[in-house]
């Protein structure tokens, strides 16, 4: 019996035929950060005021400047401390009367009366629409925004466990090309969306097949590349969804219409629909439905590609999973360390979504030039992915991800303390605090492969991961309602998460240079499963012919 992963060593582990293939998975990962974080361009919400058909003819009769306009017509209100022009109040006077003045030295309405916007509102957003200037998404209704980012994560959730499930039962290929197809569809449908309830139910379908369509795409790379590429395509692939993060606010800038944006964004999932000729199904799976003769097929072509020759062994191949048994939730919390291990891993996915999305839906509220912030903060994501690479295998799992965390969560307090008067010294420590939740977001992918042992990996990857989708459910909320009371409170918040999150973190094992665990015993009593690792190795080394040890030998006789 030959397992997969030996006839793989003969095909090429990670030879040209993984490389085209992973290249072209590479660009699913782009616009999945359009779909992810657009609200910040699609939603924004500009100064607005309240709309009065008859203070725009006396402006036009005065001839006063907008800005003049809105010192003279719009009332003031103390906001968390702040004396500002009010975006959901008006005077309640009679413009019309010829009592009031032009003579803007003499105009005093700061004793009249207030009432709230009666037709609409005004907002200073030339040129450029957004969905939350489209349908008057402010002031009472201004909760509504967090809407189109919640639904989304709602379809997440949903998605990515039943996409999870069809990709197990109808193959990673199928999965991954009928997800491509609903976001085409539902992409469109969200461009074209005539009012905002409807918006939000094809915001929901979006989500839906978005995640669980990267999802299956992750899961099918990291099946046709050997064993020690795994963890290094797992974090480049999440590396690109980085360039798309660089790539939205400039698409945004040059696109004006929320809508257009939408229909860009969702354009290359049309073009994905290509990849049922260009990829080919997992060879892994197929074996696991006892499909060995099209498993065969396709291994033999990777290994033409990549100029490589098969033995006979092939004909021997079989799945190595065959034996495993079914797991059930009850294995993730039954014993005390798999309970320890499922509750810090459900709590940092929780806390990577909720400070990962709030910290760039944050810079959306600030007041800035929004495109250049995005930009800059964009630019940071781009070390995390070579950080990990660079101090998993020489420091270990553990320090890297809590050390991670706690970065994140002291520059969130930091920068929350930092004036607005040194804008630039708190733009570079939220930056900080972004490249640290970018790598903790990150590490906390394969940490969970390597913390639940064969039969319940999967399963627990997907139990943890539901957390992740509940915190982006929570992110929007949590962000814009708590910034209405104080713009630095959401800050305070993802801060104590995060060192949370980074002390609980410091609870776990480390994983370095251990065997991946096949039984629950191998994570309760881990010197077992090392007495066991240590035993089997000798075993091996027993096994070695002779001329094979003389022939190590023979260079240090030289």
């Amino acid at each position: 019996m030959t397992s997969f992963d030996d006839i793989l060593e003969e095909a090429g582990v990670f030879g040209r035929s993984q490389k085209r293939i992973f290249a072209l998975f590479c660009m699913v990962s782009m616009p999945w950060a359009g779909v992810y974080v657009g609200i910040v361009f699609q939603g924004f919400t500009p100064d607005h005021w309240c709309r009065d058909s008859a203070v725009v003819e006396r402006r036009q009769a005065c001839g006063w400047s907008l800005a003049d306009s809105r010192r003279l017509t719009v009332p003031l209100v103390n906001s968390s401390g702040v004396v500002q022009q009010s975006s959901c109040e008006q005077y309640k006077v009679d413009w019309n009367t010829t009592e009031l003045t032009c003579d803007t030295r003499e105009l005093n309405l700061s004793q009249t009366p207030t009432t709230g916007c009666k037709e609409g509102w005004e907002y200073d957003y030339p040129g450029r629409q957004s969905f939350v200037t489209e349908f008057d998404l402010v002031c009472a209704d201004a909760w509504l925004v967090d809407m189109y980012q919640a639904t989304l994560n709602v379809g997440f959730l949903v998605g990515s466990i039943a996409i999870g499930y069809l990709a197990d039962r109808f193959g990673r290929k199928m999965s991954f090309l009928m997800s491509n197809l609903l976001n085409g569809i539902a992409g469109i449908l969200v461009a074209v969306a005539p009012d905002y309830a409807s918006l939000l139910v094809f915001r929901t379908l979006y989500g839906f097949g978005v995640k669980g369509g990267w999802v299956a795409g992750y899961v099918l790379i990291t099946e046709l590349v050997g064993v020690e590429y795994r963890r290094t395509v797992g974090v480049i692939y999440q590396m690109f969804f980085s360039v798309g993060i660089l790539l939205l606010p400039l698409l945004a800038y040059f696109i004006t219409d929320w809508r257009w944006l939408q229909v860009v964004i969702t354009a290359p999932y049309i073009l994905f629909l290509s990849y049922y000729w260009l990829i080919p199904e997992s060879p892994r799976w197929l074996l696991s439905q006892n499909k060995k003769a099209r498993a065969i097929q396709i291994t033999e072509a990777m290994a033409k590609e990549n100029g490589k020759t098969l033995s006979k062994n092939i004909e021997n191949m079989a799945d190595d999973n065959a034996d495993t048994c079914t797991a059930s939730f009850m294995d993730l919390i039954r014993t005390p360390k798999m309970r320890k291990h499922t509750f810090i891993l459900s709590f940092n996915w929780f806390t990577s979504a909720i400070v990962y999305q709030g910290l760039i839906m944050r810079l959306g509220i600030l007041g800035g030039n929004v495109y250049i912030d995005f930009l800059i903060s964009g630019l940071v994501e781009f070390p995390a992915a070579f950080l990990i690479l660079f101090t998993i295998e020489r420091i270990g799992r553990r320090v890297p991800f809590a050390s991670a965390n706690i970065v994140a969560g002291l520059s969130c307090f930091i920068t929350a303390c930092i004036p607005e008067s040194m804008f630039w010294f708190k733009t570079v420590v939220a930056c900080i605090g972004r490249l640290g939740i970018t790598m903790a977001f990150e590490m906390v992918v394969f940490v969970n492969t390597e913390l639940y042992p064969t039969f319940v990996r999967n399963l627990g990857v997907s139990v943890c991961s539901t957390l992740c989708d509940i915190g982006g459910i929570v992110a929007p909320f949590m962000l814009y309602r708590l910034a209405v009371i104080w713009l630095e409170l959401p800050l305070i918040i993802f801060g104590c998460l995060a060192f949370v999150a980074g002390g609980l973190v410091l609870l776990l094992p480390e994983t370095r240079g251990v065997p991946l665990p096949d039984t629950i015993d191998d994570i309760e009593f881990p010197e077992r499963a090392k007495e066991k690792a240590d035993l089997k190795s000798q075993q091996m080394a027993n096994l070695l012919p002779n001329n094979d040890v003389s022939n190590n030998k023979e260079p240090a006789t030289v």
